[in-house]
């Protein structure tokens, strides 16, 4: 008992009373907790999640090192609109793909669509995977090119299908190593096949021939638009049951252009407000309009005093005799050309074929 008092005397005054100790240290703790969770500085947010707040992911331009608010700057740069008609196109190209890949490997292939997306051009190329090869493709009626992309996988797996690979075993990369001329042609084949699909796809829009023009495996080489230019991207995923790959399309806005306001069609066949039964009805009407023929007998020039000095029994000399031939016109159009004769002591025209159409510049 000596200690326990000389320890209660050492410590200063704290209480002696076990309870009392005890409920002093909860209230201390508790003060202390309340203090300490008002000093703890706020969870900061890393990049990655600033990231996928903001929408952003590691698209195109993930390769570059920049803060989430560049890019926002970045983005604003180019606006890029939304074309419907061309993602129907694209969905056709899918279906249409999946049988003509299947007759083209004679195994079974699955197609479907990753992603559509705009982009600029030069930020694609920074993000094509390597190696792969690179399609450039004209469309002839549009007079402008497009870009196709078959990747690593995809391009192995096509040589190894086509030259009679076991199923079940995954294609076998050599990296490190130019393409041979024989996985070149094979893949050439290839894209031929997968462009006529495009063509089809976008018959039923307006017809296009999609024509290879070149091969590359360089990036560089592959430039068919300015860096800064909008282009619309779309991932299609090639499934030949192990094997398989990724083939990638790309449009630039330039090229599009000429069937713009075709893509921007909310269906197809959309006609913009326009009205066919109003249409039906006008034409109708119209064939019931009256209209005023004049028969032009004569064409003479005079002078202005000749003219001024007309007077009442003054007389004009017409040079158009019976069967002399004649204009019938409404207005300052010439429809009709005739012969002038008699009917009942009145002079008539007969008409005997239209008039010939005359250049603009010529009326």
């Amino acid at each position: 008992m000596s200690g326990f008092g000389s320890t209660n005397e050492a410590s200063g005054g704290e209480p002696a009373d076990v309870e009392q100790a005890a409920a002093w240290g909860a209230a201390t703790d508790a003060e202390g907790g309340e203090s300490g969770a008002e000093a703890q500085p706020a969870r900061v947010l890393n990049q990655a999640e600033i990231d996928s707040l903001l929408g952003f992911d590691d698209g195109p331009a993930g390769g570059e090192h920049r803060t989430g608010m560049q890019r926002i700057i970045s983005s604003g740069l180019v606006s890029y609109e939304r074309l419907p008609m061309l993602e129907i196109v694209f969905d056709r190209l899918v279906r249409i793909m999946s049988t003509s890949l299947r007759n083209f490997t004679s195994d079974n292939v699955e197609v479907s669509i990753d992603n559509i997306l705009s982009l600029r051009f030069g930020d694609y190329l920074n993000s094509i995977p390597l190696p792969a090869m690179l399609a450039v493709f004209k469309a002839d009626e549009w007079d402008n090119y497009g870009l196709m992309v078959v990747d690593s996988a995809m391009i192995y797996s096509i040589v190894d299908v086509l030259l009679g690979g076991r199923r079940g075993t995954a294609a076998m990369r050599i990296e490190g190593r130019p393409y041979t001329t024989i996985e070149r042609a094979l893949v050439e084949r290839l894209i031929h096949v997968v462009l006529a699909d495009l063509s089809a796809s976008f018959d039923p829009l307006c017809p296009v021939t999609f024509r290879f023009e070149r091969l590359e495996v360089n990036p560089r080489f592959a430039t068919i638009s300015r860096l800064s230019n909008a282009a619309v991207l779309s991932r299609l995923r090639i499934d030949m049951e192990d094997r398989g790959g990724r083939l990638e399309l790309l449009l630039p806005y330039a090229t599009l252009e000429p069937v713009r306001e075709l893509l921007l069609q909310q269906f197809m066949g959309e006609k913009f407000g326009r009205d066919s039964i109003w249409e039906t009805h006008l034409a109708e009407e119209l064939w019931g309009t009256d209209i005023e023929l004049d028969v032009v007998l004569d064409e003479q020039e005079m002078r202005l005093s000749d003219v001024m000095g007309f007077q009442p029994g003054s007389q004009i000399v017409l040079s158009a005799a019976p069967g002399a031939t004649v204009q019938l016109r409404c207005g300052r159009a010439a429809l009709f050309e005739g012969k002038v004769g008699r009917r009942k002591n009145r002079v008539a025209v007969r008409i005997e074929h239209e008039a010939p159409r005359l250049a603009p510049e010529e009326r």
